[in-house]
């Protein structure tokens, strides 16, 4: 039995391999546009020089699982056509293919892997006194902004952002303010309308003011790549899959749907996501394989963590449903606590070993 999986981010990479450990008869092909596994999580570092988020994608999947690097064009009735013209043959497939960034002209694009790559180049290259815009104030903004703070202390770092740390309690954003001020950071409120292009640019605000700058980076992750919805799957109002209780594609119930691609009411975009949907859809099929009953997908959430730099951070604990509690955590052990999730995020995924907690019933 052939089965495919589009994308090795933590949703695809752990589907894969939770696969070959619980079915080890299955033949299994993962296809992904680059050769590496990218941690998302670890994009900012890799902006600012203090980290890398890339592994060889070889050294993330179990023995015995083909790795075939390129494009998948469309999925369904069976085959994967990839943009080079090569196809491949399946009787189950697994879309794993993320979330996307769409950059405002005149600004780089950091949450993805070749924006990251590309802004840490550009980053490097400054002179001490540049002025570098980040536009987004949510975690990949915050977590960007002050990286690159803390970095490159000879720059003038702001964040543009209407919000800032939208998603977490009062205290909490109150406490990632008087981080990012403590960094350096300038946080300006307000929309961004256009940015002229070139090294020395100008942000356009929707107030009319403009604001300097040598390097803008877009920090707004939005949007699913267009697969699904170019495949005739039934996707909703964001260009997600539909998926049913059991993360299968509504139009065709040999594709599981996982990670920020799918519509899965309540979810959000974070690798606290893609990870439990991504072991759940390979346990399903382990299941349906031996004939044994299967189960709807549940999942309860625990909280958000960022870091402030490499020295402080803020973990917010949340209810299952993701709703925010007032409880949140600060300073060296929330920095610490943000770098065991960003490693137990990878070692899930490589391991197939993970575990999360069921949905609020």
């Amino acid at each position: 039995m052939k089965v495919v999986v589009v994308g090795a981010g933590y949703a695809g990479t752990i589907a894969a391999n939770r696969l070959a450990k619980k079915a080890p008869d299955l033949e299994i092909t993962v296809v992904n546009p680059r050769p590496s596994f990218v941690e998302r999580v670890r994009l900012h570092e890799e902006i600012a020089g203090t980290g890398e988020a890339a592994t060889p994608l070889g050294s993330m999947l179990a023995a015995g699982i083909a790795v075939q690097v390129g494009s998948v064009e469309k999925v369904g009735d069976g085959n994967v056509t990839l943009a080079d013209g090569g196809t491949l043959d399946y009787d189950y497939l697994f879309l794993a293919v993320g979330s996307t960034v769409t950059p405002l002209a005149g600004t780089v694009g950091v949450g993805t892997w070749e924006g990251a790559d590309q802004a840490r180049a550009q980053l490097a290259a400054l002179p001490a006194g540049s002025a570098v815009t980040v536009i987004g104030g949510g975690l990949t903004g915050i977590e960007t902004a002050s990286e690159v703070a803390e970095a490159r202390p000879d720059l003038r770092i702001r964040l543009v952002a209407e919000t800032v740390a939208a998603s977490l309690s009062a205290g909490a954003q109150k406490r990632v303010h008087t981080a990012l001020e403590r960094l350096g950071v300038q946080i300006v409120n307000g929309s961004v309308s256009a940015v002229d292009p070139g090294p020395s640019g100008t942000v356009h605000l929707r107030s009319g003011a403009g604001l300097d700058s040598d390097l803008t980076l877009w920090a707004v992750v939005a949007g699913v790549p267009e697969l699904a919805a170019h495949s005739g799957l039934q996707v909703n109002w964001e260009g997600r899959a539909e998926v049913d209780e059991f993360l299968r594609s509504v139009t065709d119930p040999r594709i599981f749907v996982v990670g920020d691609c799918a519509a899965v009411p309540g979810a959000r975009l974070s690798c606290a996501t893609a990870s439990p949907q991504g072991a759940h859809a390979a346990d399903t099929l382990a299941r349906m394989i031996k004939g044994r009953k299967i189960k709807p997908y549940s999942m309860g959430y625990t909280g958000q963590a960022l870091s402030l730099g490499r020295k402080d951070g803020v973990v917010q604990a949340s209810r299952r449903d993701d709703r925010v509690r007032r409880l949140y955590v600060t300073g060296r052990v929330a920095a610490i606590g943000k770098e065991w999730v960003s490693r137990y995020a990878e070692y899930g995924s490589r391991t197939a070993n993970y575990a999360w907690l069921p949905g609020k019933r």
